[in-house]
Parts: C-alpha cells; sequence; structure tokens
C-alpha cells in the first residue's frame, strides 16, 4: 500500500510546477552568495569556505526552509480542496501512510535540491577562480543537510496536514526559520530543527561538530 501511495504522490508532482520553485530558489542563492563572495573577496580569503559562507548564509538560513515550507503545502493541496479529505477517509488507506508516502517523496526531492546546489556551489566556485582544495567537510555539510531538512519537512507536513490554508503554514515556516536562528545564537541550536540545518550544514561555522553533536 505505501509503495501505491508513494507512486501516487509522484503522479501528482511530476507535471506540476513546483519544479520551477526547486530549481530556481537553489539558484538564487548560489547567485546571491557568488555575488556577494566576489564583493568582498578582499575580506573572504579562505576561499572554498568563504564562498560556502556567503551561499549556504542565503541557502540554508531563508532560502531552504522557505522551499521546504512551499513544497509540503503543495504537497497537501489536492487533499484540501473539494472536501478530498472526505473521500481519502472512505478508502483503503491510512493517513499515516499517506503521510509517510509523502515525507519519502519530499526526502528524494530534497536530496535532488541538495545535490543540485552543490553542483552550482562547484560551478560558482571555478567560475570565480578558485584554485585551492575543495574543503574536506563537504561530503558531511552536505549529508547532515539532508537529514535536518527530513526534520523540518517532516514539521511543515504536520502542519500542512492540519492547516488548510497554504500560506500560513509557509508564514509558519518562515517564522521558525528565524526562530532557528535565533535558538542557534542562544546556543540551543541542537533542540530546534531549523538551527539544526544551520549547524548540519555549517552555515555560520565551518569548524568541525563535537562527537556528541554528531551523534545528535
Amino acid at each position: 500500500m505505501l509503495k501505491r501511495c508513494i507512486s501516487a504522490e509522484w503522479m501528482k508532482l511530476r507535471h506540476s510546477r513546483i519544479w520551477m520553485i526547486l530549481v530556481i530558489l537553489p539558484v538564487i542563492s548560489v547567485l546571491v552568495g557568488s555575488a556577494n563572495f566576489s564583493v568582498n573577496r578582499d575580506i573572504l580569503t579562505k576561499e572554498w569556505y568563504s564562498l560556502w559562507s556567503q551561499v549556504g548564509l542565503f541557502y540554508g538560513e531563508f532560502f531552504l526552509p522557505v522551499l521546504i515550507a512551499v513544497l509540503c503545502a503543495y504537497m497537501w493541496r489536492l487533499e484540501h480542496l473539494n472536501k478530498n479529505w472526505n473521500m481519502i477517509m472512505t478508502a483503503p488507506v491510512s493517513v499515516p501512510c499517506i503521510f509517510l508516502a509523502k515525507l519519502t517523496i519530499a526526502a528524494l526531492l530534497l536530496l535532488f535540491i541538495q545535490t543540485f546546489l552543490f553542483i552550482l556551489y562547484l560551478i560558482g566556485g571555478k567560475l570565480a577562480g578558485l584554485t585551492s582544495g575543495l574543503p574536506g567537510e563537504l561530503t558531511g555539510w552536505f549529508f547532515r543537510g539532508w537529514m535536518a531538512s527530513l526534520t523540518i519537512a517532516s514539521f511543515q507536513l504536520a502542519l500542512s496536514m492540519r492547516i488548510k490554508s497554504f500560506a500560513a503554514p509557509v508564514g509558519i515556516g518562515l517564522c521558525a526559520a528565524f526562530a532557528g536562528l535565533g535558538m542557534y545564537v542562544a546556543g540551543l541550536g541542537m533542540f530546534f530543527p531549523h538551527s539544526l540545518l544551520t549547524i548540519g550544514m555549517g552555515v555560520l561555522s565551518q569548524t568541525g561538530l563535537s562527537h556528541w553533536e554528531n551523534i545528535l
């Protein structure tokens, strides 16, 4: 049953316009971050690390949380239209199964987005003329960022399932992004999903995580 639900979710998204947002926001993140890096090249002297600090700042703190919120709200949009929930409740499929199917699709799409972002990051670095070796933490940023994005996706899917409005969960997601930044600054980042994204992707600090932070 779960496999059928996943297939149904994929069919709904395959020809939708959500793909435009999934592609455009990472591109904007890299363009803005690379431009900021180029303008402040005299100050940002650590090449790939400095470029990541700029790209990751816009991507991890603002664009990715909003992208996840929009994606999750869109995935529940059809269920909230025309009283489709009533039809779903009479179907031989459980709500947890539908939720898990949506989370699975969201995880795959976020994996695509992460991969696309890192490809753009590499291209941006080459165009900027960076000649040093790539950061050894790159794989860790990729994987931990993806894992953190899944926690945010779970939160946003739960919100969008309960709230019929498309805009409300997106607005809450945006507020949560700023709250996550505040939690990070307060040293409580390990206890808030959006802060985990900041920590995992090395957005504000490229230093390695401690042993216990990696376990968490």
